[in-house]
């Protein structure tokens, strides 16, 4: 008897349960090639059968374990048959199995079997297809997520005359949880920057942090200049210093109280680094919200770590930030990044380190030199190793000389 290319195809079956002697003779005489098994004899490895057939009697929870098994092992279908057990039976077909009853012809057999195979192996390209379709409408989720966040970093960092500034940003996935931002305040009396990093990667995080940077600047270019700041700076600080506090201060509170009145429960919170800068004077105000300190570098060499002032954005109403104020003469460098820096692994897991990247912090370079010399290094430590985070980082620098203040 001609078999057919799915007859042909279909050939292993794999029997478990006390099958009739007509089944096993009927499945033998329609050319397959049965291997049987006792219940408590079968394990996690069920070999590598086309078909496998159960007995009715195994019981429902347990007809399901095996065909799911038998699914993972490459069976393109499973099928109860009838041993006696007829209301066993009817549970197994109500549940959706395609059953064998007499009378065992192998004709039949041959049939019923192979339509089975079929229509498992169809489900199974089917269900094959679906995740495909899902995984690919993932990822166009993916690049529009990517795009997205594109747009919210600075296109083009701005030119203050007698400044440089510099950025590296390098996601660890498509999407990434860290930014950095920089805007004029005030018709560019004031220069702010935010560097940023949100507790966790993925998608999650990047909406996240699109939330954090959309209100950081809202809120500080929506607060009034005269706004006070509070008795955390010094009551002598000149007002051309203090110019920008105000907001500064209240922008962070602002969008710390909507983070933990609104998204508490989602687990995500931000550490952040947020200064305003005058250009004219050099003088920098800024928050240091449980971030990585960043660095001054002096025109001396001299490194200065501008240290927490409050904690992360995110985690308590209550949380309180006091902002601290530095100075940036001509030939000075403050360098921010984010924890992807120093904890970057190289291929047996040790990290960059922050004293090895301090030592690329070099005074007299560009920012870009400065930038560049950081992203080498870092490089050269990883030496192909798969990065596991985010890393940004980012450069603004006093050159002009005549602008010196004392």
């Amino acid at each position: 008897m001609r078999l057919s290319v799915l007859e042909r195809a279909t050939r292993a079956v794999l029997l478990i349960g006390d099958a009739h002697p007509a089944l096993r003779e009927g499945l033998a005489a329609a050319g397959f090639d049965v291997t049987a098994a006792e219940p408590g004899d079968v394990t996690d490895d069920l070999g590598h059968p086309d078909v496998v057939l159960l007995a009715a009697s195994l019981g429902l929870p347990r007809v399901a374990l095996l065909s799911r098994r038998a699914r993972e092992a490459g069976a393109a279908g499973a099928m109860v048959f009838d041993d006696g057990d007829l209301g066993a039976l009817e549970a197994c077909v109500r549940a959706g199995f395609e059953f064998i009853a007499p009378p065992y012809s192998p004709v039949l057999l041959r049939g019923r079997i192979v339509s089975a195979w079929e229509r498992g192996r169809l489900t199974a390209r089917g269900e094959r297809l679906a995740v495909e379709e899902t995984i690919r409408e993932y990822e166009r989720d993916l690049f529009v997520a990517h795009d997205l966040q594109a747009g919210f970093l600075p296109d083009v960092l701005p030119k203050p005359p007698g400044w440089e500034l510099g950025a590296r940003f390098r996601p660890a996935r498509m999407v990434a949880g860290d930014f950095y931002d920089v805007f004029e305040l005030f018709d560019g009396r004031r220069l702010g920057f935010v560097v940023a990093d949100v507790c966790d990667k993925g998608i999650g995080a990047a909406l996240f942090m699109a939330l954090i940077r959309t209100l950081l600047r809202h809120n500080a270019e929506h607060t009034p200049a005269t706004l006070a700041a509070g008795s955390a700076l010094s009551p002598a600080l000149p007002p051309r210093l203090a110019l920008g506090t105000g907001p500064l201060v209240q922008s962070v509170v602002d969008t710390n109280r909507y983070l933990v009145g609104h998204h508490l429960k989602q687990g995500y919170f931000a550490t952040l680094f947020f200064g305003v800068l005058d250009p004219l004077s050099g003088g920098l105000v800024y928050l240091n919200c449980g971030h990585n300190p960043p660095v001054v570098v002096r025109a001396d060499g001299t490194r200065t770590p501008l240290r927490p002032t409050g904690p992360a954005l995110g985690l308590s109403e209550d949380s309180e930030y006091a902002p601290a104020r530095v100075f940036l003469n001509p030939g000075d460098t403050l360098f921010a990044y984010t924890d992807g820096v120093v904890e970057a692994r190289d291929v047996v897991g040790a990290q960059f380190g922050t004293e090895a990247m301090l030592r690329t912090l070099e005074p007299g370079r560009s920012v870009e030199e400065m930038l560049d010399s950081v992203d080498d290094a870092l490089r050269r430590h990883v030496e192909g190793a798969e990065q596991f985070d985010d890393i940004t980082m980012f450069g603004v620098r006093r050159i002009d000389r005549e602008r010196s203040i004392a």
